[in-house]
């Protein structure tokens, strides 16, 4: 067993790490190959490294002021968040400021409307990969686990606030169209991430059943997800008696819970909406 959950914890290692390469690939590739030539902005810390690039006239790189922006916030995760995640936020910062340096800018000028869609979408399947793999990539990342730790709420706002100033420089000194293209480029940004990164989305599941206790069972078992029970329901066609079952889920595990229902119930009714917010004890995913 031993032996097991050392090959476990090592496979789980190698994921992480070869998560943190792939980000710094597709980030370095967003930046030399569209960002940059386009003259638009990234979202959060690497938007901000490039701010400082543009007004240093070049004296001050993207790769080293995304490293250095990056140093307060590592500091901030070792401190709040953990040392493992930190260690692993610490190699994904440190590839990808290796990579936007190594990697060769093209020549090749795109419309800028491309290059913000293509450096968006590039970026936001690295992020999300990176998230869905159990790491950060630095930046806002950390910011945004320790203001949901500490109050539950997203760091939505922020990320906004963020986001607009980086918006309005890109509009005094590129022009505010490349501002205007700055914005699409952070909005599919954050749509790729969502698509791929679903764990922080928080679906509510209403089932209607005739065999309750199995579904209660494997819920609890298998996904450790509390449930609301509302007895004595009558179905209106064939007057059978009934449960109503209550629960939230993340939408990353929108299909195991699908696969318990239809093994156990398949006749169950299910109704599955977005919860806007959720107040109370919800189970987070560990950070370490």
């Amino acid at each position: 067993m031993d032996q097991l959950s050392q090959i476990r914890r090592q496979h789980t290692n190698f994921s992480k790490i070869s998560a943190a390469v792939i980000y710094a690939l597709c980030v370095s590739i967003a930046l030399n190959f569209f960002w940059e030539p386009g003259h638009i902005y990234a979202s959060g810390v690497t938007g901000f490294a490039q701010i400082i690039q543009s007004l240093s006239h070049n004296i001050l790189p993207t790769n080293i002021m995304y490293f250095a922006l990056n140093i307060p916030l590592v500091i901030m995760g070792w401190l709040k968040i953990g040392h493992k995640f930190t260690l692993y936020t610490v190699l994904a910062v440190a590839f990808s400021s290796i990579m936007m340096k190594v990697m060769p800018p093209i020549s090749t000028q795109f419309d800028p409307i491309i290059c913000a869609l293509f450096g968006g979408v590039v970026n936001g399947a690295g992020t999300g990969f990176a998230l869905k793999s159990g790491i950060s990539t630095g930046g806002l990342d950390i910011i945004g686990i320790i203001i949901r730790k500490k109050t539950g709420h997203s760091f939505g706002t922020i990320n906004i606030f963020f986001n607009l100033i980086i918006v309005s420089v890109a509009g005094f000194i590129f022009g505010w169209a490349f501002a205007f293209y700055t914005a699409i480029g952070i909005f599919v940004n954050g749509r790729v991430i969502d698509m791929i990164y679903t764990q922080n989305q928080k679906m509510q599941v209403m089932i209607i059943t005739e065999h309750p206790r199995d579904l209660i069972d494997d819920i609890q078992d298998k996904m450790r997800r509390g449930i609301t029970i509302i007895h004595d329901v009558e179905g209106a066609f064939g007057h059978t008696e009934k449960t109503i079952l209550f629960t939230i889920i993340s939408r990353y595990e929108m299909h195991e819970l699908v696969h318990v229902i239809q093994n156990k119930d398949p006749y169950a009714f299910v109704s599955i909406t977005k919860a806007e917010k959720v107040i109370g004890r919800f189970k987070e995913p560990k950070v370490e």
